[in-house]
């Protein structure tokens, strides 16, 4: 399953610092997990997940093997989209081009400034708060602009209500609520989706802080600061709206507080020093490696795992996903071909150290089409010729 993440944000606040290091942590994947060609302003990187070492560690000694499997992570794709002004609607900066490339992403990260430095000008950045309402403000003017050029009664098939759904989608853009926000059904949802709005992405807020409030004590402060002030809705204007959806009415979850420049210097050291780096910061993981978790968490996606002599990896799905569906995600062939699935928890992979273990103590068991696989799954299909 292909994720992609968007990281966009008005000039100086921290962006390209921090696509930069991303850079630098896909130059060092590259050695042991093969690419297609990826452009200048995309990076594909690991989802963080120590499992794959110690499944690996497993395998090795199970399979008495002389070195280790190759170790395959799950990847994340982040398209640096640069250009975006306050105008970028109408077409200013790359305009047009910028919005385009948020409708391929999965999800949206924007960045706000939240360091000082006199050295680096605040072009078009005044504060976080300010800052995201101006580009929420493009999306919002650009959905609209697709809104009020639908041809609806070429697409009143797909459902009853469209016009109605089109409507309401306007009058709630009209008021500054973004897409995402609006209250539609499941059925309504999927008459739209062609329509790819901008504002209706999933987005992350990064606030890229200070070195000196990059410590485990002031994060959750400052993640509590901006979650005040960069709510959207309070709780009395959502009872007010009823086409607000009720999240709206709930401090928003979707916060990172992220030192752009320390993750750049990170991405400089080893993995060892790295780890020292975070000690020394009293941190447990970087940055990035929350944005990735927090991401996946956005996005309601989770990993099962596959461990062997070939290889030990990590596929991502969709959290609810069937084994007939995950079955699917190494190759499509497999739906057509799916007999059952043996499944081993994780935690009892390792407890009976691998799959002979997991099977001599009954740990290993074989699940239909319609199991629902769990995060950390370590499954082997059975596939027909």
């Amino acid at each position: 399953m292909n994720i992609s993440v968007g990281i966009i944000g008005l000039p100086n606040v921290g962006k390209s610092t921090l696509f930069n290091a991303l850079l630098k942590k896909q130059q060092a994947l590259a050695a042991n997990y093969p690419f297609a060609t990826i452009e200048p302003n995309v990076g594909v990187v690991p989802v963080p997940d120590e499992r794959l070492e110690r499944l690996a560690q497993i395998t090795k000694d199970e399979e008495k093997m002389s070195g280790f499997p190759p170790i395959k992570p799950a990847t994340v794709q982040f398209l640096d989209i640069a250009g975006l002004v306050k105008g970028a609607s109408e077409g200013a900066g790359l305009g047009n081009k910028f919005l385009s490339h948020i409708r391929e992403v999965s999800i949206i990260a924007h960045v706000v400034r939240a360091f000082a430095d006199e050295n680096v000008i605040k072009e078009g950045s005044v504060d976080p708060k300010s800052d995201l309402e101006t580009i929420e403000a493009e999306l919002i003017l650009a959905d609209l602009s697709t809104l009020e050029n639908v041809n609806v009664k070429k697409h009143e098939s797909r459902i009853k209500n469209y016009a109605e759904v089109i409507q309401r989608l306007i009058d709630n853009l009209d008021k500054g609520i973004p897409a995402r926000e609006v209250q539609l059904t499941d059925e309504e949802k999927e008459a739209v989706r062609d329509l790819f709005l901008l504002s209706a992405k999933p987005e992350l807020v990064v606030i890229n802080v200070s070195e000196e409030d990059y410590t485990e004590e002031k994060i959750p402060e400052i993640i509590k600061k901006y979650t005040e002030l960069l709510n959207p809705v309070t709780a009395s204007e959502a009872k007010q709206s009823q086409e607000i959806a009720s999240s709206s009415s709930t401090p928003r979850n979707d916060i990172i507080a992220i030192c752009a420049k320390i993750e750049s210097e990170l991405s400089e050291l080893s993995t060892d020093e790295q780890k020292q780096y975070l000690l020394d910061l009293g941190l447990q993981q970087s940055g990035l490696e929350r944005l990735i978790q927090k991401a996946y968490e956005k996005l309601g996606l989770i990993s099962f795992l596959t461990a062997g002599e070939k290889e030990v990896r990590a596929w991502t799905i969709r959290a609810g996903s069937t084994a007939l569906m995950a079955s699917g995600t190494i190759h499509t062939d497999f739906v057509k071909k799916f007999i059952k699935a043996e499944v081993v928890s994780y935690q009892d992979f390792v407890q009976s150290k691998g799959w002979k273990g997991s099977r001599e103590v009954g740990k290993a068991r074989l699940e239909g089409r319609d199991y629902v696989i769990q995060d950390g799954d370590v499954v082997e299909f059975k596939i027909g010729a």
